[in-house]
């Protein structure tokens, strides 16, 4: 081989090192400022919840008692445990029923409504697992979201 030709290769192969050292550098991306020069802040994810049901009384009932496979009507509000709330029976202005311990709603309330009386209020806070679990209920309950809920029991069938 000439030294022309090894010159040549030399020259070819530096030429292709710069660019590539070049096109590598236009292609970083840069975070493009949003209106008043910043970027929102991505949702914080929900705080941590309970490994277990949580109950509470805050009023006791002196009505029926709730046992399973009971026919119950229930007022509740649920939120995140950020405080966010995702539903609420009162907003709608009606009661939900359902049957306890069929598997009509989450694990949560099959478990925490037993043993309240009718015209009692209660406290749930229900660990991800007993609640939506791993997939959440988008776009309101994101995944492994544990819940609160507030729950007046308002009827025993």
């Amino acid at each position: 081989m000439s030294f022309r030709v090894l010159r040549s290769r030399h020259s070819l192969l530096t030429a292709f090192a710069a660019l590539l050292v070049l096109s590598s550098a236009c292609n970083k991306s840069v975070d493009e400022p949003t209106q008043g020069g910043f970027k929102p802040a991505a949702a914080a994810p929900e705080p941590p919840g309970p490994t277990k049901l949580e109950t509470t009384d805050e009023a006791v009932g002196t009505g029926k008692e709730a046992k399973s496979g009971d026919k119950v009507r229930v007022h509740y509000t649920g939120t995140l445990m950020s405080g966010k709330k995702f539903d609420s029976s009162r907003d709608r202005g009606e009661p939900f029923e359902f049957t306890l311990g069929k598997g009509e709603v989450i694990k949560g309330w099959d478990q925490g409504v037993v043993g309240m009386k009718v015209g009692g209020k209660r406290k749930l806070v229900i660990p991800f697992d007993l609640a939506y679990g791993e997939a959440g209920s988008p776009p309101n309950i994101p995944p492994k979201a544990a819940l609160k809920f507030d729950v007046e029991l308002v009827e025993v069938k």
